[in-house]
């Protein structure tokens, strides 16, 4: 993985904007994930190597300490919700081998892996939410030690909107620098700049729409997890999303791009940004959604409102904004150029079409798809707000409901939510065209 240390571009200087469906489009600034966080226990035997290995870690009561089998270099730590862990990224070090079994306490699971090729990652899964206290590195470098303090909801929340919080080590443990002997000079390249945009499928006709489809979660962010059959959001989004993608290939009327089409993890800016940049007609965000109440099922679909429509919009926002938080940055903020009036006209034209377009999403995936008797409601998710190109996130389903999952893993499953997005797509584009027919005969 790249080091989790870096920024993401927001939409700046945007200018020479146009209204509807020719806006020029602007990609977003490009972060790519390059390994993902491999599921283990933690660690008994360490791997060998110049860096300090994992060698164990050991819970007690409230107290918890990583020890290592030689010196490392420094560690930090932040918080992820949905579901509650704890990331500790170690510098200097290598994951181990082993297995831990966690207590009745606040951990309910240990996981690691190596970030990159002197970090490795220990991630704490809480059953109650829980904050650090008193972390310190030991004066040799070989273990690092903190407290877990339980805290409310709330207040885990809004831990987990600090960010990353670093435990650096003593300086006196720091190795003392080599006598340099001589020096060496190497040109270091540009860094890459833009979203590496994928195959854009279907019609070659370039005047047909353009649909961009995008599997939320992905990579090292599983999304929600079925807590009995361990079905992953990430893998169901994928599937749906290729489904779709198939069946508007066969029916030739539009074209079509997913924003992934493997298990790679994109942020949400790099999402929406792909559809900016490939001048998308219409941008469709693929979930799977995940309550506490296992009866809960049924699709829902999202568009953006500037304030969330209810409390259970506010906390998909929270969720799915979160995303982007992953490696320690938040990723979530957008610049102040982008409230400019121009774009926040264009973008209210936006809204109003995605509106749309859900209320006929429903109606036509209905005889395919469950959906709740609510079925449209508002939030301020990130990944809706391309100011230019009308979005929308659909929940397919709940994950967390046997039924739903079920249906949502299965081959016929999402055969029946590609035909009834399909349908909806074909009507939404053949209603434009005859409006735009219309205009031009008046």
């Amino acid at each position: 993985m790249l080091n989790p240390e870096f920024s993401v571009g927001t939409l700046n200087g945007l200018a020479q904007m146009k209204f509807g469906w020719t806006a020029d489009r602007r990609a977003s600034h490009k972060r790519r994930m390059l390994q993902s966080i491999a599921l283990a226990g933690t660690i008994l035997m360490a791997v060998p190597g110049s860096a300090g290995g994992i060698s164990g870690v050991d819970v007690q009561d409230d107290t918890v300490v990583v020890r290592f089998d030689d010196r490392v270099d420094g560690a930090s730590a932040f918080l992820l919700d949905s579901p509650r862990r704890i990331a500790l990224d170690i510098n200097g070090a290598q994951m181990g081998r082993g297995r831990f079994t966690p207590g009745n306490g606040a951990i309910a699971a240990v996981r690691q892996g190596q970030l990159s090729g002197d970090t490795a990652r220990v991630v704490l899964d809480l059953s109650t939410p829980a904050t650090l206290g008193n972390a310190r590195l030991a004066q040799d470098g070989k273990s690092l030690s903190f407290s877990l303090q339980g805290v409310s909801d709330s207040r885990f929340r809004a831990e987990v909107g600090k960010g990353r919080t670093r435990f650096d080590g003593p300086a006196d443990m720091a190795a003392r620098p080599q006598k340099r002997i001589h020096s060496i000079t190497v040109p270091i390249p540009a860094a890459a700049r833009g979203v590496s945009l994928p195959q854009v499928e279907g019609a070659h006709d370039g005047a047909r729409p353009l649909v961009v489809i995008d599997a939320g979660h992905g990579g090292h962010d599983p999304g929600a997890i079925n807590k009995e059959n361990g079905k992953r959001e990430k893998d169901v989004t994928l599937a749906i999303a290729q489904a779709i993608r198939d069946q508007l290939v066969k029916s030739g009327r539009v074209r079509v791009a997913l924003t992934r089409d493997d298990d790679k993890f994109l942020v949400l800016q790099e999402r929406y940004g792909i559809a900016r940049k490939l001048g998308a007609d219409l941008f469709i965000s693929i979930h799977a959604d995940a309550a506490e109440n296992t009866e809960a099922h049924g699709a829902t679909v999202y568009t953006l409102s500037e304030t969330a429509s209810d409390r259970e919009a506010a906390r998909l926002a929270a969720r799915e904004n979160k995303a982007d938080i992953i490696n320690g940055v938040n990723l979530g903020g957008q610049s102040g150029d982008v409230s400019s009036i121009l774009i926040d006209l264009t973008q209210r034209e936006s809204m109003n079409i995605s509106a749309n377009f859900a209320r006929l999403l429903q109606r036509e995936a209905a005889p395919y798809v469950p959906f709740r008797s609510a079925y449209h409601r508002f939030a301020s998710l990130m990944v809706l707000k391309a100011p230019d190109t009308p979005s929308i996130l659909f929940e397919t389903g709940y994950v967390s409901n046997a039924d739903d999952s079920a249906f949502l893993s299965s081959r016929e499953g999402q055969g029946k939510i590609a035909r009834g997005v399909a349908r909806a797509i074909e009507v939404h584009f053949a209603r434009k065209l005859a409006m735009r027919d219309g205009a031009a005969g008046g």
